[in-house]
């Protein structure tokens, strides 16, 4: 499948395909020049943690990011998709899949995960993951570590945060 037949598909699924505003995002997780926004989605679901030694710092521990577990809704709150990891990984409801590099974060508002970018790998399976080439996250609320203590006490407690982020498919013009 081709990016205009990728454009058809996610325009049957309801999701938007115009220009999305990168003007208000940090540089670092803009999208170069030559793409176009294949789909629109948000991510609605859960991030697990787990209290683990902290890297190189014998003695000390720290909330362990373990992975996502999400649903991806379009525009109109059909669910297209979902997100899960690790690796991270972007699957669509026709069975088409993309995981990625991360390029850049960069800080959104405090308790929020941070923006990032993510250089998409090319596609598993035909559909409407097929010819994504970035994904963003933008519009991010929740998802940071727990607040609650990580200490040698509660080392392998895992604790999962909820979390909703727009994520934005991008796709060679």
């Amino acid at each position: 499948m081709n990016v205009k037949s990728l454009l058809c598909l996610t325009g049957l699924l309801g999701v938007a395909t115009g220009a999305f505003a990168q003007s208000g995002l940090p540089d670092s997780i803009k999208v170069p020049d030559g793409h176009k926004v294949a789909m629109e989605t948000t991510g609605v679901g859960e991030i697990t943690y787990e209290c683990r030694d902290k890297a190189n710092a014998t003695g000390q521990t720290e909330w362990f990011f373990v992975g996502p577990k999400a649903v991806l809704n379009d525009r109109s709150g059909k669910q297209v998709g979902t997100y899960f990891g690790p690796p991270a990984t972007w699957q669509a409801k026709d069975g088409s899949k993309v995981t990625g590099t991360q390029l850049a974060v960069a800080p959104s508002s405090p308790g929020n995960l941070p923006y990032q970018l993510v250089k998409a790998n090319p596609a598993e399976g035909d559909g409407a993951m097929r010819g994504v080439s970035y994904i963003q996250r933008v519009a991010l609320q929740g998802g940071v570590a727990p607040s609650t203590e990580c200490t040698a006490a509660n080392k392998g407690k895992q604790e999962v945060v909820k979390y909703q982020a727009d994520y934005i498919f991008w796709a060679a013009n």
